[in-house]
């Protein structure tokens, strides 16, 4: 095995995040063989977790760590590969030089927009925020204010991501069929609501701006318990 490749918290197939022990014991094993661990913070990078990485969160020593997304918010397309020493020294070594060039890298005006996304992040706290004010406001009011909710099985969050868990019967936990019809629902009263909020299977899942304040929070959350009283009148005759 050359390599471990993963999310810290697996964004796009439901904000499925780890429990403490998981990446101790990945980054454990993969030092006990001598495998690289290489980490996809495409999602979770530039503040989402309250840290500039999840890698910090998690306390991981990673060997790489691709990002994009949140490097320019999304204003020009850019992605970053952040190589660790010890493969940038084994290249050097082996090999003479590190070569990484490719057709597109290093884009001057992609990079100027990250160079001042990056800057504007740092200047206005807003890694901080994540950590120490919105994201721990977010997992308390998802909390509060859903997991009484007929649909809600399960709310979880961490910084400012965040899943709900839509199910048909809360005591055991049973879904609507088909599968991911029911969050499906939810989120078209969202977005007719003005909400926009993906629906991954039975998951609704959502990665706000980490501009998001607590008066934006509430505002979402508000039409989110609208959306999901209109989807349970839709699937009354289901349950």
């Amino acid at each position: 095995m050359a390599a471990f490749i993963g999310e810290p918290v697996m964004g796009a197939g439901g904000v499925r995040i780890p429990p403490a022990s998981y990446w101790p014991e990945v980054q454990r094993i993969c030092r006990k063989y001598d495998i690289l661990l290489m980490l996809d913070e495409v999602i979770t990078g530039y503040g989402r977790t309250g840290e500039w990485f999840a890698a910090t969160t998690f306390g991981i020593e990673a060997d790489t760590i691709t990002t994009a997304k949140a490097l320019t918010s999304g204003y020009q397309p850019l992605s970053a590969l952040l190589v660790g020493d010890r493969i940038a020294s084994t290249l050097v070594e082996k090999g003479g030089e590190f070569n990484h060039g490719y057709t597109y890298s290093g884009h001057p005006v992609c990079c100027a927009v990250a160079l001042k996304n990056l800057e504007i992040i740092d200047k206005e706290g807003l890694v901080d925020r994540v950590k120490n004010d919105t994201g721990p406001y977010l997992a308390t009011e998802l909390a509060r204010r859903l997991n009484d909710h007929p649909l809600v099985g399960q709310t979880r969050s961490i910084g400012l991501m965040g899943a709900i868990e839509i199910v048909r019967d809360r005591g055991e936990r049973t879904r609507f069929k088909p599968d991911g019809s029911a969050a499906i629902k939810v989120r078209d009263h969202a977005v007719q609501n003005g909400l926009m909020i993906r629906a991954t299977g039975d998951t609704l899942i959502m990665s706000p701006p980490l501009v998001w304040t607590r008066e934006t929070i509430d505002l979402a959350l508000d039409r989110l318990l609208v959306a999901l009283d209109l989807a349970e009148a839709d699937l009354a005759s289901l349950r």
